[in-house]
């Protein structure tokens, strides 16, 4: 593929703007209309970042599955919406691509808002299916017997236990047609794990079938089958997905597809690299080189990786569990180092937490390192099969507090809300790199219970030094010779906005400010209570919600112990926050040292109108004087 850095016009796809052209567009030009997709895919997302490798692997099947299919009538539901940037292009985005992944612009996921073509916005895996099942029963039930439903699902997703409860579903009810097209590439972030992948290789070497003539899993379960198809063969995907059509039953298509096809270093990617991708130089696959000046940083995942390795090396009982996400959750120099302690129990969020609560029943200690976001997912097992039991499992919450242009489904936003709720948790925020460090430590010696650390995307900057350490808790600022005017509670990384935030109060306003980093933010240390007693007001700060969050716990806390110091709670709002840049996400939230130091500006403005003697009721309860 010739490359070229300049801007360039790509002439087909003004041609194929929606699904009705492409449809119009003859046989012999769709092999030069993919390689023009390619030639965007590949340009743009090295510029803007974003998921290349699957997308690539997909534009003939989308192709294929638009000129077949009626997109929106038909309905066509894409486990994962990373994999549909070649969709976007095909259904009227074209002149926005450039935008993708950047504020205001193209979401990386699916988008309602953005299309009716977009019929779901999942981006959390394995849920495909189930959408179409509900789908194909309700227009069953309208009497719209001509409108298909057609799920669109890779192998890597099908190691979720939620594919396989609605393909239980699916495969039984024969008068509702839904077709299943399994884009196999043997990969979801890494090589597909378990029996299901070893099946899959052996059908994808067996002589294709038409429907029925094979028998596998999905036939034993009710299904027809047809495959393997090249997923890189046009014609012969239309062929196939249109028998499948013609059938009007639930019917597998099983399309076999390469990751990253048509990039030489996407295709020569054996450790998945090229699955998500920063900026890149689109002619060699490279990241920029940094600038010799510039300062070396270090991801907060890669700080744990590190850290977990030596921890594995001085306690032989500390054992990994991820869920398909081996490199993006640092785990991978440890199943290097020590491959019989790390397991991948495929994209099963469920299965991972209860397997890992039997590793502690016999004995280990399993560190479990999954996305903050993704842990929802497994909420029923945290609660019940580990913390019911008071087992000693680790939870490392990566990509924790917003995330940046993945947008509102992968900000790890909830966690603190959900986890403050399970009896015998500790979640620790590290606010650094050393106390990352620090706090995993002191997570995996707790025996009597579970253990969450949350870190977020981002790099780890420097340290922040304590000036005292006092119940447990680091104190990061107090003003000498100042009354104790406010306490900043900081939750992990939002301890340097708080910081500064402190700073500026007392130079500029002459308020006296102290800042406590808490480390471990759940349960509520009683300490913290005291101390916020001794304060005219408190104001937290957390890049969690603030609906469940740390601050509203702190604040009930207060409240049962008859403390009347007023909380305000800085933190995300009850909503789904779009994507953007990390801190200017942050910011728009009061979330940096400008609205926090606004915050509490307001806040001892509104105190001003109110009776602060001890004996008064608390003072956002009285009426203004």
């Amino acid at each position: 593929m010739n490359l070229s850095p300049k801007a360039r016009q790509w002439p087909f796809l003004p041609s194929v703007a929606d699904p009705a052209a492409l449809r119009a567009l003859p046989e012999d030009m769709l092999s030069r209309l993919a390689h023009s997709i390619r030639e965007v895919l590949v340009e743009t997302v090295c510029a803007t970042g974003g998921h290349l490798g699957p997308n690539l692997g997909v534009v003939e099947l989308t192709i294929a599955l638009h000129r077949v299919f009626d997109s929106p009538r038909d309905a066509i539901v894409f486990d994962i919406g990373h994999q549909t940037y070649v969709h976007k292009l095909l259904t009227g985005r074209g002149k926005l691509f450039g935008t993708l992944r950047q504020e205001g612009g193209l979401s990386g996921y699916l988008s309602r808002a953005e299309s009716p073509h977009d019929v779901v916005e999942n981006s959390h895996a394995s849920t495909a299916l189930s959408y179409a099942d509900g789908l194909a029963k309700a227009r069953a039930l309208a009497g719209e017997h001509d409108r298909a439903v057609v799920a669109v699902i890779g192998d890597g997703a099908f190691t979720g236990g939620l594919a396989w409860e609605a393909l239980d579903n699916i495969a039984a009810s024969a008068e509702r047609p839904v077709v299943i097209v399994l884009n196999d590439n043997s990969r979801s972030y890494a090589p597909t794990t378990g029996s299901l992948a070893a099946h899959l290789a052996s059908l994808r070497t067996s002589v294709p079938a038409s429907a029925g003539a094979a028998a596998n899993v999905f036939t034993l379960l009710g299904l027809d089958y047809i495959g393997p198809v090249d997923g890189h063969d046009i014609p012969a995907l239309e062929t196939a997905l249109r028998q499948a059509h013609g059938l009007r039953r639930p019917v597998m298509v099983h399309a076999v597809t390469v990751k990253g096809k048509g990039y030489t270093p996407a295709e020569a990617d054996e450790a998945d690299c090229f699955h998500a991708v920063g900026r890149l130089d689109p002619a060699t696959g490279r990241a920029p080189r940094p600038q010799v000046t510039a300062a070396v940083s270090r991801s907060w995942t890669s700080v744990f990786a590190e850290e977990l390795v030596a921890l594995a090396h001085e306690r032989e009982d500390i054992v990994a569990v991820t869920a398909s996400m081996l490199r993006p959750t640092g785990l991978h120099p440890m199943a290097e180092a020590f491959p019989e302690r790390v397991f991948d129990v495929g994209i099963a969020e469920q299965h991972a937490v209860t397997s890992a609560a039997g590793l502690a029943m016999g004995g280990l200690h399993p560190v479990v390192a999954v996305y903050a976001t993704f842990l929802n997912r497994a909420f029923d097992q945290v609660l019940m099969d580990v913390g019911l039991h008071r087992l000693p499992v680790t939870f490392v919450l990566d990509r924790a507090g917003i995330t940046g242009p993945d947008g509102p489904s992968h900000h790890g936003m909830w966690d603190l809300s959900l986890l403050a709720v399970v009896p015998g948790m500790r979640v620790a925020a590290p606010r650094d790199a050393t106390r990352l460090r620090e706090l995993l430590r002191e997570a995996v010696t707790v025996s009597d219970g579970p253990t969450a650390v949350r870190l977020p995307k981002a790099t780890a900057a420097g340290d922040i030094p304590a000036v005292t350490r006092m119940d447990g808790m680091d104190v990061l600022h107090r003003s000498p010779g100042r009354p104790l005017d406010v306490l900043l509670v900081a939750a992990g990384t939002m301890a340097d906005a708080a910081v500064r935030a402190a700073r500026s109060l007392e130079a500029e306003e002459g308020i006296g400010a102290t800042v406590i980093d808490p480390r471990w933010v759940v349960p509520v240390n009683a300490g913290l209570v005291h101390l916020v007693a001794r304060h005219q007001l408190t104001v937290t700060v957390e890049d969690n919600t603030r609906t469940g969050g740390f601050g509203s716990t702190l604040a009930q806390a207060c409240t049962d112990a008859g403390v009347t110091t007023p909380v305000v709670c800085l933190g995300l709002p009850r909503a789904f926050v779009p994507h953007g840049p990390r801190e200017r996400i942050l910011a728009r939230h009061s979330l940096d040292a400008t609205g926090i130091t606004s915050a509490v500006l307001a806040a001892r403005h509104r105190l001003q109108h109110y009776d602060l003697t001890p004996d008064s009721p608390h003072p956002w309860t009285q009426e203004p004087r």
